[in-house]
């Protein structure tokens, strides 16, 4: 029998043989069409990386082990942060269906007339005139897939995801929640494969171990092939109610909500490992954030059926949580690497939001951006070094069609039934010294700014004296 020596002795002899008669068929290839010009492919290769967003749900600022949390483990999400550039400023909206907005369209809500809502029961969806990242990466050459949560309309296929510039997707087309008892409809919650519902009841416990197998098929499919991909992995975890499997349940530190984190990191880890596998991680930009902060302060509705209080995030130092306009509603664990291009080992405090991984996304990916306003900057030549601060200097906190907050560099002012609360986000981003007093003009100046922003999006100054209570 030959030995494993022998054996790859023999492999590696037939390896040299068989690269020599490549190269001398590249030589003489290259001396029939020496006066030719050089084909365009490897530049085209270059300039479109495949691109995979991994976006979870409702996962707090304190949520992973390289954010602070000292119980949970996330190893995987951690070396991906470590491989290029994770962000100690990054920030979205304040919950679900606006965040999804600014990273599919790169708008602010307000300026999307969905004209309707879009969760259960809802009839509201993307109108034709916004341009989706899937849509621009398509025209651009990309194949295009998706896996998880929507939530930008359902009720007409043109508002999925298959109508939205997807190829393909397999997923949920709002939140976890909207069913029985936790929302009282009668619609039903349903997974799809494109646009037909193919499971009901959602069996929520195997939903992460399913979405991985559908992102590592579709990188299995469309990794070595000519034309880049683009995958968007949108988790429904760690939404409450909160699910895992049994394979997890229990192994964490961290109680259920850990072992649903720990289920997270385990499906990024499974993700990186499948483009190190194909050997194209080189050239894949992967992005992960979460979409808002955690969900603290919970409605009845959802203490019930064993959602315990303590199955929620942490906001770790930062005030607030979802659906309110404190750091803690917006500011998001969030990381992105390009091996290669964007060096890597980088923590920066620099403000970077999501309508700016909209716009450096398809420019990168070679797409032609929309000619209507975008609110979002191209952050590429910042991540790559090539540029010392991050090209956004100011950022606006929507809540329901009303601005309530706005950060201009450092300073950041909530305008709260006409009493200001301004902060500096630099030596206080937990917000609790209001300085405003102190600083009139600096709140006269952002209170101008806010004021011409929501005039141009046709929304209100200040927060809703209804929703204002809930926080």
């Amino acid at each position: 029998m030959m030995s494993k020596i022998d054996s790859k002795s023999t492999a590696n002899t037939d390896y040299c043989r068989h690269l020599s008669l490549i190269f001398s068929l590249i030589v003489v290839l290259g001396l029939m069409n020496g006066c030719t010009e050089p084909q365009e492919d490897t530049e085209a290769t270059v300039s479109s990386p495949n691109i995979v967003v991994l976006f979870l749900d409702d996962v707090g600022y304190g949520d992973l082990s390289s954010y602070g949390h000292p119980v949970i483990k996330t190893p995987n999400i951690d070396e991906l942060g470590s491989q290029g550039v994770r962000f100690t400023s990054f920030v979205t909206a304040m919950w679900c269906v606006p965040s999804r907005t600014q990273l599919l369209t790169g708008r602010y809500m307000p300026r999307v007339n969905f004209n309707g809502g879009t969760g259960a029961g809802g009839k509201g969806g993307l109108p034709d005139s916004e341009l989706t990242l899937a849509e621009g990466l398509k025209e651009a050459g990309y194949n295009t897939g998706m896996a998880g949560k929507w939530h930008l309309g359902y009720k007409q296929k043109k508002f999925l995801p298959t109508g939205q510039g997807f190829d393909s997707w397999f997923g949920m087309p709002y939140s976890n929640d909207y069913r029985k008892p936790w929302v009282n409809t009668d619609e039903p919650l349903g997974l799809y494969r494109g646009d037909e519902m193919v499971e009901h009841p959602v069996n929520q416990d195997s939903l992460t171990v399913r979405y991985t197998a559908e992102a590592l098929n579709f990188i299995d499919q469309n990794g070595q092939g000519e034309q880049p991909f683009f995958f968007y992995l949108a988790y429904n975890m760690a939404h409450l109610p909160i699910h895992t499997t049994d394979e997890f349940r229990g192994k964490s530190r961290g109680g259920l909500y850990g072992d649903v984190i720990e289920t997270l990191d385990w499906s990024v880890g499974q993700v990186l490992d499948k483009l190190d596998e194909m050997g194209i991680s080189d050239n894949t930009i992967v992005f992960f954030a979460s979409d808002n902060g955690p969900w603290l302060n919970l409605p009845d509705r959802m203490r019930q059926e064993g959602n315990l209080p303590w199955h929620q995030g942490s906001s770790g130092l930062l005030r607030g949580y979802k659906h309110t306009s404190y750091e803690g509603g917006n500011r998001v664990p969030a990381m992105i690497r390009w091996p290669g291009q964007i060096p890597p080992g980088q923590v920066t405090d620099q403000l970077v939001a999501a309508p700016d991984i909209y716009r450096t996304l398809l420019e990168t990916g070679g797409g032609t951006l929309p000619e209507h306003t975008l609110d979002g900057q191209n952050v590429m030549n910042f991540l790559k070094g090539e540029e010392e601060t991050s090209p956004r200097k100011e950022y606006a906190y929507f809540r329901n069609g009303n601005l309530e907050a706005m950060r201009m560099g450092d300073w950041k002012l909530r305008v709260i039934e006409g009493y200001p609360q301004l902060f500096n986000l630099q030596v206080d981003p937990s917000e609790e010294y209001n300085r405003a007093d102190e600083k009139p003009g600096i709140v006269n100046n952002i209170k101008n700014r806010m004021q011409e922003l929501a005039d141009e999006v046709d929304a209100n100054l200040g927060p809703d004296p209804e929703t204002e209570k809930e926080q």
